[in-house]
């Protein structure tokens, strides 16, 4: 494989992404690989007025607004997929935490098959591996509120919002032919998933690129 593999986790918060890729970034790279993680909030240099639009959209909940936030987020994406994506170094694994998907894209009023044909049509890469991560609402809950840090959500309030959020991205999975990591095990258990899953990814576009 010469080109990177780009590889994105995603899920409803608490669970346990963050430490998914961090788990499976030190195995990739106790393996010889190398593992390039990204950040789409980090990479974003739109994201100050992305999350400014979000709290309007808190504030004053509407279908227009939810809408604009879509938009922001896939432009935002588009960007690091020409402008970052394309300057990590080939035969790399490139990880992220959250890519298509985000609390606002799975909570209230837009379809998410309507979010996804947005963020196709403005070019958005396509990750080599999609890889959504969920637990049932009440242990991500759970696990959410005990963080030191807390909820941390602009836009998620309620434990009816967060079982919303995981049926829709575990519909999403199944409709999107994504990989479903329930992550409700120990996280070795799901570290090793993920390693084979991201190999095989490998062996794919090895084959393929021949």
């Amino acid at each position: 494989m010469n080109r990177p593999l780009f590889v994105s986790l995603d899920g409803p918060k608490g669970t346990g992404k963050t430490t998914l890729l961090e788990a499976v970034t030190q195995a990739l790279r106790a393996d010889g690989r190398k593992v390039v993680r990204l950040s789409e909030k980090n990479s974003d240099p739109g994201r100050g007025e992305t999350m400014a639009l979000v709290n309007a959209l808190v504030r004053n909940p509407s279908r227009s607004l939810e809408w604009a936030v879509c938009e922001r987020l896939a432009d935002s994406r588009a960007w690091i997929s020409r402008q970052v994506l394309t300057r990590q170094p080939p035969n790399s694994i490139i990880l992220i935490d959250r890519w298509y998907p985000s609390d606002a894209a799975f909570r209230r009023i837009v379809p998410f098959a309507e979010i996804l044909r947005l963020n196709l049509e403005r070019e958005v890469s396509v990750p080599d591996l999609h890889v959504g991560v969920v637990t049932s609402p009440q242990i991500s809950w759970a696990r959410a509120a005990a963080r030191t840090r807390g909820l941390g959500s602009t836009v998620m309030f309620s434990l009816e919002e967060q079982v919303a959020a995981t049926q829709a991205f575990e519909q999403a999975v199944a409709d999107n032919g994504w990989v479903l990591c329930r992550n409700e095990g120990t996280v070795e258990e799901a570290v090793r998933q993920l390693v084979c899953e991201i190999h095989a990814a490998s062996q794919r576009i090895h084959k393929a690129i021949g």
